[in-house]
């Protein structure tokens, strides 16, 4: 039988890199004020002994067990996967595990989730969920850093990262006046919803910057393909003369997109057509393939990870971060063709 395989230690690693053990320790948990170069050497050491530290040292240690918490109320997971795909990205740079726990809106079982959490001895918390306006905070007083992703918390002294959603429609209605449109109506979701309001509110405010008004009143429903559909009813029965529509979300316009084809309205030639998520199953299957307004949950996650990481570091960035959405461009905003005169041809 063959020897087996003895893995390196840390102090191979001191001795490979010509210092000491304690040295070596430092310089590979990020501690104490050793030169670059030091660094350097001890990290390429560790690299060429493929040298991986034992996880339970570390945490007795440094007094950190390099894993973090993520409660969301997201039980479809539409917006937090994203989010927490973005946040591992992050915190798996630092080599940190992320728990990941559903609380489905219920407060009992999100209060479990935080004692669950502490008793693992987390070093902080990202809490998320499906929608962006402010939650009460999770818990009073915890011992370890929460960041609130995607949506907010009503204390102004925690620390949210959330997508700029009126930048976001203030964009889409921008690209439409870019394309010639000027009556552009506006449908959206629930109006007790926050992002409704706060999109329609935007959208509204940028037309008047240009001297213009909404082609007809914001129409205010359900996130819902059929809700879009009915929508253009409303439009067309109460004769309102637009050439745009701008959608709270990318169900409500693929809705919006099926009607106006069965009213023999075109997209974009009769009618421009912009959404709001750029959710790819709805972009992707729109007839003509949808712009939208994208809110890069991957980036707001990898921004709320990182935030979380400076806090538990001792630097905190509390209040209300907004993190600017971009919009993607597809066919269904295309600018129309000229149409040539009889000379032209």
């Amino acid at each position: 039988m063959g020897k087996l395989e003895r893995h390196a230690t840390i102090a191979d690693v001191a001795a490979l890199a010509g210092v000491s053990v304690g040295t070596a320790s430092k310089a590979l948990n990020g501690r104490g004020s050793l030169r670059e170069e030091t660094r350097m050497r001890v990290r390429e050491a560790a690299r060429q002994l493929s040298f991986e530290a034992n996880a339970g040292a570390r945490s007795l240690h440094s007094g950190r067990t390099y894993t973090v918490g993520m409660i969301t109320t997201d039980t479809i997971g539409r917006f937090s996967i994203p989010v927490l795909i973005g946040a591992e990205d992050a915190l798996g740079a630092g080599e940190m595990s992320v728990f990941l726990c559903d609380g489905r809106d219920d407060p009992i079982r999100e209060q479990y989730y935080v004692r669950t959490l502490l008793s693992r001895r987390v070093d902080g918390i990202i809490v998320t969920g499906r929608r962006t306006e402010a939650r009460a905070p999770i818990a009073a007083d915890l011992p370890v850093p929460v960041v609130y992703a995607f949506i907010s918390s009503a204390d102004p002294g925690d620390c949210s990262v959330v997508p700029d959603e009126a930048g976001g429609a203030r964009k889409a209605v921008e690209h439409l006046l870019a394309v010639g449109r000027t009556r552009i109506a506006h449908v959206t979701g629930p109006e007790h919803h926050n992002s409704a309001r706060v999109r329609a509110a935007a959208a509204r405010e940028r037309l008047a910057e240009d001297g213009l008004e909404p082609a007809a009143p914001p129409l205010f429903g359900g996130w819902s393909e059929a809700w879009g559909r009915q929508a253009v009813g409303i439009l067309l029965a109460g004769r309102a003369e637009f050439d745009a529509v701008f959608c709270g979300s990318d169900q409500i316009a693929r809705g919006v997109c099926d009607a106006l084809r069965a009213a023999g309205r075109r997209v974009p030639q009769d009618v421009a057509l912009v959404g709001f998520d750029n959710w790819d199953v709805m972009t992707e299957g729109c007839q003509p393939p949808l712009t939208s307004v994208d809110m890069n949950l991957e980036g707001l996650g990898r921004a709320a990870a990182e935030m979380l990481l400076a806090a538990i570091n001792g630097t905190p960035s509390p209040g209300w971060h907004a993190l600017p959405c971009h919009l993607v461009v597809r066919e269904s905003s295309a600018v129309p063709p000229t149409i040539k005169t009889s000379n032209e041809l």
